[in-house]
């Protein structure tokens, strides 16, 4: 149905890094979550005052809520696609996140909610009506939420949602949620176990690890987290597409939210190449990755000595020093400044996160092993982090 609904709604459906296309998946899904969830809320509400179950109740109340989370995603998918203005030169694009985290929120605060219920239903034990009708809602909304899960998942791929991804996430939780529900109901029918009350708990607990999940995939990119390879390897495909460029490092992207990526990085060219030449050429590649990739970017021209035997034999009397400090360790940006009483090797060292040795130490091994080599070589050594 929405894939119906997507064709029939929104102009250029397949187009999804178009902005405007992403915000019109958004907006739709919001909608369908919104109608689903009231449906969903109004069914399970009966049964539940049927049954006097109150995990079937506590159940309801969390479709309810999903109901809200729907209208505030939608409204965040909405607000988000605002055109940059003087406050915000970047866009609004993190709103989706905000939007995401707000419903992270409720999610939390609902499983709470419904754990404490359920405690005090294992305290004070009811009697459960039963009736085919009942059972027949409670399947009919496991197949629902499935439904929506997939859809979800399968518009939140298409459009790298995060707030939508958590929408999945929540709607597969809900629909083993009341798979749960549903065992208990026919459990106590059949057996006369009462465990209502545990089963809410267990209900609680799915919503709660939702929850946290969403939480986490919000506020991760609010925090700022590395982009994903696919896209590192697209911009490096794309940079390294040209005969000039000899290699590229520091790159780093920022995310201003889904559609609005500004990227940097350094791209290595030959000393000895025309300047003039080699700066149109980075102005193609900032232009074909603008193009392919909706992203600005900043390249800087790194001239590198590629001919030089000295300085290919010290870069790599080098390389061997770091990777018997350890293999992980690379560098770039390696050049030789001599003077009259002294050679200054200047080079950057990229180093792994929560490495063994601080950055210190390492700098001070790599100063004394290069002096043992020649006492007439000095490092210029900076320390460099991977941001991708």
């Amino acid at each position: 149905m929405i894939t119906f609904l997507s064709r029939l709604l929104i102009p250029d459906a397949q187009d999804v890094k178009n902005p405007a296309v992403r915000q019109a998946y958004g907006t739709l899904c919001g909608a369908a979550g919104i109608v689903f969830n009231l449906f969903l809320f109004a069914g399970k509400a009966a049964a539940g005052l049927l049954s006097h179950s109150i995990s079937i109740m506590a159940d309801a109340f969390n479709n309810l809520s999903d109901a809200g989370s729907s209208i505030i995603t939608l409204i965040g998918f909405r607000m988000s696609g605002q055109e940059p203005d003087p406050d915000h030169p970047f866009g609004h694009g993190r709103i989706e996140y905000l939007a995401g985290l707000i419903v992270s929120g409720i999610i939390l605060l609902m499983a709470a909610e419904l754990i404490k219920s359920s405690v005090s239903k294992i305290l004070h034990p009811q009697e459960l009506n039963f009736s085919p009708v009942i059972i027949g809602i409670l399947a009919a909304s496991i197949l629902v939420k499935f439904y929506m899960y997939l859809y979800n998942r399968k518009i939140a791929a298409a459009i790298d949602s995060a707030a939508m991804k958590a929408t999945a996430t929540d709607s597969l939780s809900d629909s083993a949620a009341t798979f749960a529900v549903l065992l208990s109901t026919l459990i106590d029918h059949f057996t006369g176990l009462p465990i209502d009350g545990w089963c809410g708990v267990l209900v609680g607990l799915f919503i709660l690890r939702a929850g946290i999940g969403a939480a986490r995939d919000t506020i991760n990119p609010l925090l700022g987290q590395p982009p994903e390879k696919e896209f590192v390897d697209q911009i490096r495909s794309i940079v390294m597409s040209s005969p000039d460029v000899l290699g590229m490092h520091d790159l780093i992207v920022h995310n201003y939210g889904p559609g609005r990526v500004m990227i940097s990085l350094h791209a290595e060219v030959s000393a000895k190449g025309d300047i003039l030449r080699l700066h149109d050429t980075i102005d193609n590649i900032e232009r074909k990755l603008q193009t392919q990739l909706r992203c600005s970017a900043v390249i800087h021209m790194d001239p590198i000595e590629n001919d030089d035997a000295e300085t290919k034999k010290q870069k790599q009397a080098v390389q061997k020093i770091l990777t018997e400090i350890d293999p992980k360790i690379t560098m770039h940006d390696f050049r030789i400044v001599r003077g009259p009483t002294h050679t200054n090797l200047i080079f950057d060292v990229l180093v792994p996160y929560h490495f063994s040795i601080d950055d210190a130490q390492l700098k001070s091994r790599i100063e004394t092993q290069i002096r043992k080599k020649n006492p007439e070589y000095y490092a210029v050594i900076n320390i460099d982090k991977d941001y991708t």
